[in-house]
């Protein structure tokens, strides 16, 4: 390993030991940009609606031809002889889950109405990855994040989208993560609600909220595989069932309550919020996992309060609920 490649190791280190301080340092520098909720959490006026949103109200319009990004793979700041900041990342740095899978790129947001277009993870990776680095480097100038500009702007990078979701019991308690460094390429030493994965298709399915939803509850909160094998049908997948139709009774309440951009990474996250009965998320839940695939999993009382250092779009969307608690049906004891 040559020098550059262990100053770049080194400055990577750096940042998985520092983001919820980076994270502080980066929001600084977007001083007249709207927040959510009162966090750190970037937006444009008109993301955040002023209810929830049934989550079934939501429309997702797919634009196969979006404008092209103006930054993407960017080189600065990577050793020599790597293209990308996800090469340089499976190379030097790589997380126990790294793949370049498909994914959706969010082109514009007006809820309730969504408009997404192909793209690829490693897309992700390399601009948000990439200036989150250069912050933690100490780059002068931060060249890098003044070319992409204003982080709200769509169409100034491949602006791909996680669906970050409370999940809350009525009678007032949530599902908390910690996100373990080692096992994470995004975000690694804070605390985050779940599930909470990349908007992404399994197979050649049409973007789906809900389907997306329903398979990180399988993985994140009962650890079970995301390796769903040839011919599967989500539709038919017994889990899958159970939960839509534990929605459709109302013993579960998904609602949408925006959208924001953390201001360390670019990270776009669509806000929800899921809401289980008691009964019902013992039944469906009452194997929840202590340690999944990115990290540690715990019960915290859903009273208001936000666990530290936790990522800007938990914190948000923990907030949001918490202002809307009535009308979704939540009483904290």
């Amino acid at each position: 390993m040559g020098p550059g490649e262990r100053r770049w190791r080194a400055e990577r280190a750096r940042l998985n030991a520092s983001r919820g301080p980076l994270g502080e340092v980066a929001g600084a520098l977007y001083p007249d940009v709207p927040r959510v909720a009162g966090t750190s959490l970037l937006c444009r006026e008109g993301w955040i609606p002023d209810a929830p949103i049934p989550l079934e109200d939501v429309r997702l319009e797919w634009d196969a031809c979006g404008v092209p990004p103006v930054v993407a793979d960017p080189s600065d700041g990577l050793p020599e002889g790597y293209r990308t900041y996800a090469e340089a990342m499976a190379a030097l740095a790589p997380p126990k889950i790294f793949e370049d899978r498909p994914a959706y790129r969010l082109l514009d947001a007006q809820p309730p109405v969504l408009r997404l277009g192909p793209a690829r993870y490693f897309d992700g990776v390399n601009v948000g990855e990439a200036v989150a680095h250069e912050l933690a480097a100490g780059v002068d100038g931060l060249p890098l994040r003044a070319r992409v500009g204003d982080p709200c702007d769509l169409e100034r990078r491949t602006a791909l989208h996680a669906i970050t979701t409370a999940t809350v019991t009525a009678s007032g308690s949530y599902v908390l993560h910690w996100r373990d460094p080692a096992k994470v390429a995004h975000a690694g030493g804070l605390h985050q609600v779940m599930p909470v994965g990349v908007f992404q298709p399994l197979d050649d399915e049409p973007p789906d909220l809900w389907a997306c939803m329903v398979r990180e509850y399988a993985e994140e909160l009962l650890g079970m595989d995301e390796e769903y094998g040839e011919g599967f049908v989500q539709s038919e997948w017994p889990f899958h069932r159970a939960l839509t139709s534990a929605r459709e009774e109302g013993r579960i309440r998904a609602h949408f309550l925006g959208l924001g951009v953390d201001p360390l990474t670019f990270a776009l996250d669509l806000l929800t919020v899921v809401v289980i009965d008691d009964a019902a998320f013992t039944d469906l839940f009452g194997g929840l996992v202590a340690v999944n695939d990115e990290g540690a999993v715990s019960m915290a009382p859903f009273d208001g309060t936000v666990p530290q250092p936790m990522q800007p779009a938990g914190a948000a969307v923990l907030r949001l609920a918490w202002r809307h608690r009535d009308a979704l049906g939540i009483t904290p004891g």
